[in-house]
């Protein structure tokens, strides 16, 4: 639902990381915005601000996005999965533990993002070669590390096995 009130904001009810959520937009705010600033969702960062380093990168309606290439009015009725989606009470998502088993992480900027993409990889294709791992993770960027752990971490997830 989408309506647009006399204050220039428009209210926009979605669903994010499987609850119904409602809240009041400028119809030029990104969905990145709206995630950090207006519900407190911190875990997606603002690495480049211009969808060239994925460090936002949220799963939208089941398609790996830059939520600061999305509007914020533009996801009025989808579902939206963040990094503060993936883990449950039970504990973290096995792509979560694979990447701190791996150790495929330092600043944390990228590691969302790479997480996220992950998952995302992961639902369309749970047994990905090396190849298309690196090639889904294009669009992620971390200028720390090397990507060989992060691509390592990728396949553990895949396998399903600990290190």
């Amino acid at each position: 639902m989408v309506a647009e009130l006399v204050t220039g904001k428009t209210l926009v009810s979605t669903t994010i990381n499987g609850e119904p959520v409602e809240f009041m937009c400028e119809p030029r705010e990104s969905l990145l915005e709206v995630l950090r600033d207006t519900l407190r969702l911190t875990g997606s960062k603002e690495g480049c601000n211009n969808g060239n380093c994925g460090a936002c990168s949220v799963i939208l309606d089941g398609r790996l996005v830059n939520s600061c290439c999305v509007l914020g009015i533009e996801i009025a009725g989808s579902e939206v999965t963040t990094i503060e989606g993936l883990a449950t009470a039970d504990g973290l998502h096995s792509v979560q533990e694979a990447f701190l088993e791996g150790a495929a992480l330092q600043c944390g900027i990228c590691t969302p993002g790479f997480i996220v993409a992950t998952k995302a990889l992961l639902d369309k294709n749970p047994n990905p070669t090396e190849t298309e791992i690196r090639y889904w993770l294009a669009g992620n960027l971390c200028r720390c590390t090397g990507y060989d752990k992060i691509v390592r971490a990728v396949q553990q997830a895949a396998s399903g096995t600990g290190t």
